[in-house]
């Protein structure tokens, strides 16, 4: 008899936080994996660790994924065909938008918003002919609600308008399409962003593993739009209904001093 293959999935930004906690759970769960980030020792460190604990196959994919060249070389293993993409990848910026430089904001787009449009293409034929396989964005409460940082927002609002979207077309595919909203989760993103975020109260923040568990548990039931935390489905569900003044004062509020793109 023909051993079947061994499902694949292909994580984005892995090597710490979010990324990490997908890479080590989908080790877990028998998976091979792809890991792409521009960290190539990390990478590899990463790969050496599920190796070792999951004895599972790792192929490390460095790339820089505000690069065009870069994004083609990841959408070319993605043609080849995996079961799982985690489109992780992201960062934020921290100073005002109109003092910050453009070429930062641009590579955020790059990273946030055209990266998870042009790999989810990638991926998507070859998971329809198989007739299943699951993408998950990573997106943001911040996509749902008027936070203070305006670009960052605005492309995590795209990432689950692009989901919600997709999920509607591939109904009865057997693919499916998710957009993973988290808080405030303890990662290095706020520290690489350079955003303060000292007398943020310890209620707002989530942990790596509970995120992780909860998306896949949602996942499994066929949820599109995926809030881990009581706190944030509480927060997001008041916030659609009442005035989006209020909602933006709150915000504001919540984000002062934070100095947010």
């Amino acid at each position: 008899m023909t051993r079947p293959a061994t499902p694949v999935a292909l994580i984005t930004g892995p090597t710490s936080g979010i990324g990490a906690g997908f890479a080590r759970r989908y080790a877990a769960d028998g998976y091979d994996l792809v890991l792409v980030a521009r960290d190539a020792t990390r990478l590899e460190q990463l790969a050496d660790e599920l190796r070792d604990h999951a004895g599972v196959a790792v192929e490390v994919l460095p790339a820089d994924l505000a690069v065009e060249a870069d994004r083609r070389r990841v959408c070319d293993r993605l043609a080849a065909g995996v079961q799982v993409l985690v489109n992780n990848a992201g960062f934020g910026t921290s100073g005002e938008f109109w003092k910050a430089d453009y070429a930062t904001l641009q590579s955020q787009l790059d990273v946030n918003v055209t990266a998870v449009m042009a790999l989810t293409h990638a991926a998507l034929p070859a998971m329809l002919a198989a007739g299943q396989g699951t993408v998950i964005n990573v997106a943001s409460v911040a996509g749902l609600m008027p936070g203070r940082g305006s670009t960052y927002s605005a492309s995590k609002a795209w990432v689950i308008a692009f989901s919600e979207g997709l999920a509607n077309g591939l109904s009865g595919t057997g693919v499916s399409v998710h957009a993973l909203c988290p808080g405030f989760v303890h990662t290095e993103f706020h520290d690489r962003a350079g955003i303060e975020m000292s007398g943020t109260p310890s209620w707002f923040w989530l942990e790596v593993p509970d995120v992780v568990r909860d998306c896949l548990t949602a996942v499994a039931k066929g949820e599109v739009v995926i809030i881990p935390g009581v706190q944030y489905k509480a927060l997001t569900t008041v916030s659609r209904l009442v005035p989006r003044s209020l909602v933006r004062g709150v915000t504001k509020r919540v984000g002062k001093g934070r100095g947010r793109t």
